[in-house]
């Protein structure tokens, strides 16, 4: 009985203070790249109806799933959205991060990276009504400055702690078989294509920032990054709107089309996120400059130009006999062959390759000085991992 009074109270504090807090935002009017923010971090192209309707998460949310559970399968948090007194509460011990109620209080206040919650107060209880999902869930990470996934958010940084699979099995509209092949994945990965073709070989979710010199931004180079961003919010995310590739079989209109106009705007957005910097001691600067030699003398034929990728130019694609990882994926896309992934940020976002197969970047040079037969020494190897660490 103590336990329950401390939560109610805990609980009337959080909601209290929420109230407070929103009624005294300051509001601004929105300029062209706040408008591709916005989609960016909060919109759902009405794909409610599907996480809602049919998947029927916001019960799973509601009855199930408290802070420290979404943490755990990779969920983040926006600390800039809490208010102050309830980040002090926190700290403090006085919140129940195991109460689904307070995910339920998080949803309410934005504050959950990638998902859109509405919340209703029912028979005087808060309830979750409507969930969605957006570019953010994936795409976002945050600098756990707060505490371990809560902090500032980071737009365009891959989330690798995300368990996408086990979090859709967690639908009761999933099947046992279905479930067996989205729990299968683990952190980081996802298959796109799965809910299409049946078959599973998931990929690493991929950065999102560093876009600006990229024309092609799919593993196997489909099309530009809006033809991405669309495939992804209909054909993924479930939103409502157009798209269509004869080259893959999908044809899909809805009306109104609440994905088409938005693609410019989020597109700009992208283009502002570049990628991050090597923080200064994480790679040894002399060695990065021998490194830069081996690149120039051994990579840069298919890493070229500012976006290290030679399919900016040509379109070039490769087969996956010529860079020696799994082609099962590639197999079922539309050019059957993988693109030179562009070079940004590596140092942030191991593991590598689509499919995640080498570890670390010792990795990946050791891979294709097997593959290309580059006949590199060990000591120039090392010393190209310290400039790969810089780019």
């Amino acid at each position: 009985m103590p336990r329950m009074t401390r939560l109610i109270g805990s609980l009337t504090l959080v909601i209290t203070s929420l109230t407070a807090w929103m009624a005294c935002r300051p509001t601004h009017a929105a300029s062209a790249n706040d408008e591709g923010q916005r989609i960016f971090r909060f919109d759902t192209f009405g794909n409610e109806k599907f996480w809602t309707d049919t998947a029927k998460m916001q019960q799973v949310v509601q009855s199930a799933v408290g802070p420290n559970l979404a943490l755990k399968v990779g969920l983040k948090v926006d600390a800039d959205a809490i208010p102050p007194d309830i980040a002090q509460a926190i700290k403090a011990g006085q919140v129940d991060l195991n109460s689904p109620a307070t995910t339920v209080t998080l949803l309410k206040l934005n504050a959950v990276v990638g998902l859109r919650g509405t919340v209703q107060t029912v028979g005087g209880k808060d309830t979750l009504v409507r969930l969605g999902i957006t570019c953010a869930l994936c795409h976002s990470n945050v600098d756990s400055a707060f505490a371990p996934g809560i902090g500032h958010r980071r737009d365009g940084w891959p989330n690798r702690d995300l368990n996408v699979g086990a979090i859709i099995a967690l639908s009761p509209a999933i099947t046992e078989s279905q479930k067996a092949v989205y729990n299968s994945w683990g952190p980081g990965k996802y298959d796109p294509r799965f809910n299409i073709d049946g078959k599973s070989t998931p990929l690493v979710l991929p950065p999102a920032y560093g876009l600006a010199h990229v024309k092609n931004e799919t593993y196997t180079a489909e099309g530009p990054i809006s033809y991405w961003n669309a495939y992804v919010a209909v054909t993924q995310m479930h939103g409502q709107g157009n798209f269509s590739d004869p080259r893959l079989g999908l044809h899909v209109t809805q009306t109104p089309d609440l994905v088409t106009p938005k693609l410019a705007a989020l597109r700009e957005y992208q283009h502002t996120l570049t990628a991050p910097k090597a923080a200064v001691g994480s790679f040894d600067a002399a060695a990065a400059q021998r490194g830069r030699v081996v690149f120039n003398r051994s990579c840069i034929t298919c890493h070229v130009g500012t976006s290290g990728t030679d399919n900016n130019g040509n379109n070039k694609l490769h087969p996956a006999s010529e860079t020696g990882t799994d082609g099962a994926y590639a197999a079922r896309t539309a050019g059957k062959a993988y693109r030179t992934t562009p070079l940004r940020g590596l140092i942030q976002h191991a593991p590598y390759f689509h499919d995640g197969s080498a570890n670390t970047l010792d990795d990946v040079v050791a891979h294709y000085n097997r593959v290309r037969k580059l006949n590199l020494t060990p000591a120039q190897q090392k010393d190209l991992v310290e400039f790969l660490k810089t780019l």
